[in-house]
């Protein structure tokens, strides 16, 4: 194959950002969610598949792996052709994976990546083991640009729990010490928990300080596909051109608009999906969860 330099898009069109995911049938979260929220930001989606769940908004029921080398060939074949200018992890599923991408990154095919460290499904179900987790500490997370895990994936990640801001703090900087350039612990599922102030608070480290982002609180149980499309979304806003910090700030409105617009919707029986592509009425949204477009 012809190598070409990643991390530019193509000199006509859209910009293109790769996701490197796994498949969720029941379309809420992984590369599904992914290519949706490319899709919603005016960023053409390319995907290399890791595994294919039997998955709805209430289980996981099973999961089947592809194989790593084959992993590998879907990246390089699309890097090659399209040169996408950001790319993302979701569920990598073995550690063989974790390690055959951390490869790619450090060989220089990959552009600049935003690592999803999906370890736990929304419903609770392990998605991964120790091999998984040592692959991400000791392989993945040294050359990931960008690294976002909610509150259970950061108590795995450092080995202890993550549950209050001051842990979400702590967890930052001992996950910055592996290596990424900025860490986003996310800590949605603690509000409106004491010390977020009903707001949706991550915490941000962007290689020098701790920052702190928030969104207002939205009541609902349909958050499936949050993380991914979080983190999908910071990739997509990277291939547009913003700066990181820009990205990450743009991601988190965009990811509040997606659940605030779903919030009401009853698709299956467990945790629903987000509202990718903003087909619910935003201004029916109380005035103090309003926020302006990221791409306005």
């Amino acid at each position: 194959m012809v190598r070409r330099p990643p991390g530019t898009s193509s000199p006509v069109g859209p910009p293109v950002a790769l996701t490197i995911a796994g498949s969720d049938s029941g379309g809420g979260a992984g590369l599904q969610a992914d290519l949706k929220t490319f899709a919603a930001l005016g960023v053409f989606g390319t995907s290399a598949v890791t595994a294919v769940t039997a998955q709805s908004t209430v289980t996981v029921e099973a999961l089947d792996t592809v194989a790593p080398s084959l992993v590998a060939l879907q990246v390089r074949t699309v890097v090659d052709d399209m040169r996408p200018a950001a790319a993302k992890t979701g569920m990598l599923a073995t550690g063989e994976t974790v390690r055959v991408v951390a490869g790619l990154v450090a060989d220089g095919v990959l552009p600049p990546l935003v690592v999803d460290p999906v370890l736990v499904a929304s419903t609770g179900k392990a998605l991964s083991g120790p091999d998984v987790v040592d692959a991400y500490v000791r392989h993945l997370l040294p050359v990931a640009h960008v690294v976002t895990p909610n509150l259970a994936e950061a108590a795995i990640l450092v080995g202890h729990p993550v549950s209050t801001l001051d842990h979400m703090r702590e967890a930052a900087l001992e996950i910055a010490a592996l290596g990424p350039t900025w860490v986003v612990v996310k800590g949605g599922h603690l509000a409106p928990a004491a010390g977020t102030k009903g707001r949706a608070v991550d915490v941000v480290w962007d290689g020098t300080r701790l920052s702190e982002i928030g969104t207002p609180f939205v009541d609902t149980t349909n958050v499936h596909g949050t993380g991914c499309t979080f983190s999908a979304a910071v990739a997509a806003f990277i291939a547009s051109g913003k700066v990181t910090g820009e990205a990450i700030d743009s991601a988190k409105q965009y990811v509040h608009r997606s659940i605030a617009g779903a919030a009401s919707w009853r698709l299956g029986a467990g945790h629903g999906p987000l509202d990718h592509f903003g087909w619910s009425v935003p201004h029916s949204l109380p005035a103090d969860q309003r926020l302006p477009h990221p791409l306005a």
